[in-house]
């Protein structure tokens, strides 16, 4: 076997490992499957980033029955190798989402209230559901200020994301 191709197995080997490592979490019942609705947290707990039609779309593709709600790790498996090793699915670029804030910060105050963010994330685009607005606040907001100051938002996820690369 040649170096490049046991180098291959290696990367796709760890990216599995990866995969299940995060998968267990949520497998509740300890019997290799997920509720569907715990899919999207899975893809995102590996550093992916799609929108919520893109999971619907793979819950389509890899739901055991639609009645059941569930997926089995062995079903999932393959498929989601297979996005990250494509690195589908990636968060845009700190210098993109700073562009993103600073549209929305009308007044460049360099922050934004937790109203305007509950306006922009529920109302335009693709609407984030509570429990990730809950999620991304608790992260997020300024305790003291009550809002979001979103080059410190920034810095925090560009840390996460560049700590779930270094395996690739």
């Amino acid at each position: 076997m040649d170096s490049f191709k046991e180098n291959a197995e290696t990367v796709i080997h760890k990216t599995q490992e990866k995969i299940k490592k995060i998968f267990k979490i949520f497998d509740h019942d300890d019997n290799n499957t997920i509720d569907v609705l715990e899919f999207g947290t899975v893809l995102r707990a590996l550093g992916c980033a799609p929108s919520e039609g893109e999971i619907n779309q793979l819950i389509t593709e890899l739901e055991e029955e639609q009645s059941l709600r569930i997926i089995k790790l062995n079903t999932m498996l393959p498929k989601v190798t297979k996005i990250l090793m494509e690195r589908k699915y990636k968060p845009c670029s700190p210098e993109k989402l700073l562009k993103a804030f600073q549209t929305l910060d009308t007044e460049k105050l360099g922050y934004l209230t937790q109203d305007q963010l509950n306006k922009y994330m529920t109302e335009d685009g693709e609407p984030f559901q509570v429990e990730e607005l809950e999620e991304m606040y608790s992260a997020a907001i300024d305790s003291e200020k009550g809002c979001l100051i979103y080059e410190n938002y920034i810095n925090l996820i560009k840390v996460e994301n560049e700590e779930s690369d270094e395996e690739y």
